[in-house]
């Protein structure tokens, strides 16, 4: 496995790529850490706020006006886990809890951007707008073929400014065109979606430290999210039907994305909701469909 993933339901991305043993590319934050010790401060999300003059401080700090948006300061599970809209001083005060930060609330489009940088420079990029569904969840992301202008300018700047030197992927979350959450990785989420041969440029930029990738045939896909109400036991989907919607017509690929044999609780979930599936593909009538025929095994 060339890729080191350790989530199950999408090493079926990785596990046809030639990778030198010696070549490890990180889907996790904790390895992306470990491997990047000149890097790893990014995942303070307070530096990153701060060092685009985003007003921001630990929790402790009282905001001077509100609202803001509060979240933990580290966070390498992800999922949104701990964070909310804070609106008033007493919600700031029912909040308020150490290794937690609040930020200015941004507003504008949330997208989640991956980039090639070699020496910190950009040389690809591609952009996914979320549209969300509350709670930290979200219905469907557009993984676009379109460039993202804002995005790339002020995030292609910054990570000039502070990521020289670092060769490698990183995914960068962005508001309104405002860095709200750099990783060094991609989002292993959607890595069909970029295009055949995506994976195999991928495996040469860490060995080689360049980027080269024909993407003469990009287009929009679309990774749909399938969430269950929090508090149940879920059970894995039989394969047949598994097989069945990955065949069907505009459909790429399928994720059961929850560990079948660990309790609900120990899964890192966002409050509103407990995500058991994503559905990626080119159409996205189709992947409303797969999802509902998910739903209705997940709702037996």
């Amino acid at each position: 496995m060339p890729i080191c993933e350790i989530d199950p339901w999408r090493t079926q991305y990785f596990e046809n790529a030639d990778c030198p043993a010696d070549v490890f590319i990180p889907t996790e934050d904790s390895d992306a850490w470990l491997w990047n010790p000149k890097h790893r401060w990014v995942y303070d999300k307070l530096a990153v706020a701060t060092r685009q003059g985003i007003e921001a401080a630990p929790h402790g700090v009282q905001p001077a006006a509100y609202p803001v948006f509060s979240k933990p300061i580290y966070n390498l599970k992800g999922m949104g886990v701990g964070s909310r809209t804070v609106r008033s001083a007493d919600d700031y005060e029912a909040a308020c809890q150490p290794g937690h930060m609040w930020m200015t609330l941004l507003e504008g489009e949330h997208i989640s951007s991956d980039a090639v940088l070699v020496g910190g420079v950009p040389q690809w990029w591609r952009h996914a707008a979320g549209v969300a569904s509350g709670d930290g969840t979200f219905d469907y992301w557009e993984i676009r073929a379109i460039p993202e202008p804002a995005v790339e300018s002020w995030a292609g700047d910054w990570c000039r400014q502070h990521l020289a030197g670092y060769s490698g992927m990183a995914n960068l979350e962005t508001i309104g065109g405002r860095i709200i959450e750099v990783h060094l990785r991609f989002a292993d989420q959607w890595p069909d979606l970029y295009g055949d041969g995506w994976v195999d440029a991928l495996v040469r930029l860490y060995r080689d430290g360049a980027w080269a990738f024909d993407e003469i045939n990009r287009r929009t896909g679309y990774s749909v999210v399938l969430f269950m109400p929090h508090g149940k036991r879920y059970r894995h989907p039989p394969l047949d039907l598994v097989r069945h919607i990955s065949a069907m017509p505009g459909v790429s690929s399928v994720q059961t994305t929850f560990h079948e044999n660990l309790a609900s609780e120990r899964h890192a979930m966002p409050p509103g909701g407990f995500r058991v599936a994503i559905v990626n593909c080119w159409d996205l009538g189709a992947g409303k469909k797969a999802r509902s025929l998910l739903r209705d095994h997940f709702a037996d």
